[in-house]
């Protein structure tokens, strides 16, 4: 019994070692060694998934120090009463020796980070081969510093050294390139002063409570990570994730640290190969073809823009050291032979400056390279330096090694006045998670032009296009570009009540016109989130009003089976919330040519609805809240189509021209001012690289929808925006980050279980002990036969057992 009782007590100090209850009481760099200790904590990794040499050799240099002592001590028992001999010195050094042998190589093993087995499904807790990729693009000597306080939040000091082992793993995977640091600010007044002063570095006061003590810290909880002079922070928002039990129940866990990290070692690579020679980072050939009629059919202002491209090409082409080719010529001469290739393959059609203009030209200008072709966009003031940008940009466009231009257009809002909320949709998380990864860019489109230097065009639940807007759209689609769009035929305004309007935006037609037809139809599925309804109760006569988490089938919850992996663009999202989706047909003539990848899709028990209808009547309909369609099946929610697409704008004149009628309307230029000409040109057919990728919803990215899921999760939902990401980088062929952004600790949802499955796996948790009880009684049963014929047999009588 005393043994009993000193082993549970000796193993109890272990346990206790580790928790949070004993670390609150000490610094950071107290809360690491005990951690070290503590035979609970010790197991965390292992709960996580992940076998640490580290944590292995803990638990067996526990087992072997304790066997030892024991050995040592039966020995001693053994020798009560006699006089020490050298037999038993020898003993004692042996067991000292083991003791300390087994203790010190916890110490020559602590550094040894490496030695580690991820178990976890996608590898979530080990440095991936996109971080490795990354790494080998580095040049110059790249700098982790982490800036972290010995004295911090009881809820952070866990996390630190977690933070420091994946920091170590990106100096081993750099193979020399990668320094990392590890600093308490606080300790080193001069690195404090340059942290605040260069970096903008500045500690977070914590506030916290035990019942020992309150207390406000101030505590830094940052990382540092520089690259030449480039360079960009994480703060402990940027790399913590919350989620909230209860009131006083918080769990704090870090985001996904490999993501935020590679993804601002890949940013300020970027940035810093960017300020860089252009062709250095152009892994082949590429060749300027340029389709210009000659000077006589030029107007005055071309033509002083083809001897700006003449200097323009001969200053490029010796910066790229023989890897710009120059090619030149006229569609209209021999016959006009080239015209009409060019008209048949890219889709060019002769240029005018005015619709009455009987005087045509032509002036494309096109980069080919590596099987890619991109249009070179005439510039907007037709000078030199427009001329270079959009040169520049549609070069770029042939590197890895430059940070991407994102277009972005969502509907204006209306800022709130005199205490009144602002009124529109809202996507201010949208726009923070794309302007950590590329450049982000406003796409108003008035002018009916997309600035020269976008990669790709995101639209997201744009209001009614005029025809301007729709034709840079639709041309930027023509030049190859990547249209992503985030719309439906309906728009949903929930500030006074759910209510549904149908939205007349032109894009609508636009897609349809390219086989992408959005039905006027919304989604309801089964599988589905909640949302908060107002619901009345009716008590004694009274009606209350209250607001209920409720499922809602317009909240379509799309998991692993709906959510298509071909070509990899939803890489690492297991589940995406589409927040009142439209079904999508394809036109199967339309895309029979094209690459056709089917996003996402409800489940097959989903059906759809013309009503316009959207709030739920229980006592109606049941626990879902709406009439059950007839036709119940999988949903198309999301697809993206790559080939050659035929312009809106066919055979159309350019909306860009204007009569002279209309030019008499707006008034003649005041005096001494030279009005500018009106050049434009429409391309009929996209090239093969062209793409468009459609979400058919026009809500599920806004701020408000975003909310409501992280209230209902109790931590950030960014799954969506999460998804959006992928979608731009695989269109950007930047895809190096797809596999590890949904790494995210608490948004690894699971799948949803029907009732009977719930009642099996329940029934089979009570089961399980019961059986293995059973099963230990049967086995003592069996042990007690045995043992009692054993008896009887060595008695020599049979009876034994009865006795």
């Amino acid at each position: 019994i005393v043994s009993l009782i000193l082993t549970a007590v000796v193993c109890g100090l272990f346990y206790l070692l580790g928790t949070d209850a004993l670390t609150g009481l000490f610094d950071n760099r107290a809360v690491e060694f005990l951690k070290l200790l503590g035979s609970g904590s010790r197991f965390d990794s292992i709960t996580r998934g992940v076998i640490d040499l580290r944590d292995l050799y803990y638990y067996v240099s526990l087992v072997g120090v304790f066997l030892t002592l024991n050995v040592f001590a039966l020995e001693w028992l053994r020798w009560a009463g006699n006089p020490t001999n050298a037999n038993h010195r020898r003993w004692g050094l042996v067991t000292v020796l083991l003791v300390a042998n087994f203790l010190t190589a916890n110490l020559w093993l602590a550094p040894v980070g490496w030695a580690r087995a991820d178990l976890t499904e996608g590898n979530v807790y080990s440095i991936s081969q996109a971080t490795r990729s990354y790494l080998a693009q580095l040049q110059e000597p790249l700098l982790i510093r982490g800036y972290f306080s010995a004295q911090t939040h009881p809820l952070l000091a866990p996390l630190v050294p977690r933070l420091r082992d994946l920091l170590q793993e990106y100096a081993v995977a750099g193979e020399g390139k990668v320094w990392v640091e590890f600093i308490d600010p606080q300790e080193h007044p001069e690195l404090e002063q340059e942290a605040n002063e260069k970096y903008e570095i500045q500690p977070v006061p914590f506030q916290f409570a035990s019942k020992y003590q309150a207390t406000v810290v101030n505590s830094y909880f940052n990382i540092l990570i520089q690259y030449g002079d480039q360079y960009q922070v994480l703060g402990f928002s940027d790399l913590i994730e919350v989620k909230m039990q209860s009131e006083a129940d918080l769990e704090v866990e870090l985001r996904n640290p490999e993501y935020d990290i590679t993804q601002s070692i890949k940013k300020i690579l970027y940035a810093y190969q960017g300020s860089g020679e252009l062709f250095d980072n152009i892994p082949h050939p590429v060749s300027f073809k340029g389709y210009i009629s000659n000077d006589e059919k030029l107007p005055e202002v071309l033509k002083t823009l083809r001897k700006e491209l003449d200097a323009l090409l001969n200053e490029l082409t010796q910066r790229s050291g023989g890897m710009l080719n120059i090619d030149i010529r006229d569609p209209d001469a021999e016959g006009g032979i080239l015209a009409n290739q060019i008209k048949s393959e890219f889709g060019f059609r002769p240029m005018a400056a005015s619709l009455l203009d009987t005087n045509t030209f032509w002036f494309y200008m096109v980069l080919e390279g590596d099987g890619r072709i991109i249009q070179v966009p005439l510039p907007e003031q037709y000078d030199k330096a427009g001329l270079e940008r959009g040169m520049q940009a549609a070069l770029k466009r042939f590197s890895r090694g430059f940070l991407k231009t994102v277009a972005l257009h969502t509907p204006v809002t209306t800022p709130g006045m005199f205490g009144m909320p602002a009124s529109g949709k809202r996507f201010d998380q949208l726009r923070g998670a794309l302007a950590e990864t590329y450049n982000l860019a406003s796409a108003n489109m008035q002018s009916g032009r997309i600035p020269d230097d976008t990669d790709l065009l995101l639209l997201v639940s744009p209001d009614k296009l005029d025809i301007k807007q729709l034709f840079a759209v639709d041309q930027f689609l023509m030049r190859g570009g990547t249209v992503v769009v985030a719309t439906s035929p309906f728009d949903i305004d929930i500030q006074d009540r759910l209510s549904v309007r149908k939205n007349e935006s032109a894009l609508v037609s636009w897609l349809g016109h390219h086989g992408i037809v959005l039905e006027e139809q919304l989604v309801l599925d089964p599988q589905n989130a909640s949302f908060p309804i107002p619901i009345e109760r009716r008590v004694d006569g009274y009606v209350f009003r209250e607001t209920r988490m409720v499922s809602y089938p317009y909240f379509g919850d799309i998991r692993s089976v709906g959510i298509g992996q071909d070509g990899g663009l939803t890489m690492g999202i297991d589940q995406v919330t589409m927040t009142w989706p439209s079904p999508i047909s394809l036109d199967e003539h339309m895309n029979q040519y094209r690459k056709v990848a089917r996003l996402l899709h409800s489940s097959d028990q989903a059906w759809t609805s013309a009503s316009m209808e959207i709030e739920p009547d229980f006592q109606m309909y049941g626990e879902l809240g709406f009439p059950i369609g007839d036709q119940p099946g999988a949903q198309l929610l999301a697809v993206a189509v790559e080939g050659r697409f035929e312009s809106y704008f066919k055979d159309k004149p350019s909306p860009l021209l204007t009569t002279e009628e209309e030019t008499d309307a707006v008034g003649e230029p005041m005096e001494g001012e030279e009005k500018a000409p009106v050049i434009t040109r429409v391309i009929d057919r996209s090239p093969g690289s062209a793409r468009i990728i459609v979400f058919a919803s026009g809500s599920f990215l806004t701020d408000t929808m975003l909310d409501l899921a992280s209230s209902g999760m109790g931590t950030r939902y960014l799954k969506p925006i999460q998804l959006v990401e992928n979608a731009l980088d695989w269109s950007l062929e930047d895809r190096g980050l797809l596999a590890i952004r949904g790494r995210a600790n608490f948004s690894r949802t699971l799948n949803p279980l029907d009732r009977e499955s719930q009642l099996f796996w329940e029934y089979l948790n009570y089961g399980l002990p019961l059986f293995g009880l059973f099963l230990i009684a049967l086995i003592r049963r069996q042990t007690n036969k045995r043992a009692a014929s054993r008896y009887a047999a060595v008695l020599g009588t049979a009876e034994y057992g009865r006795v």
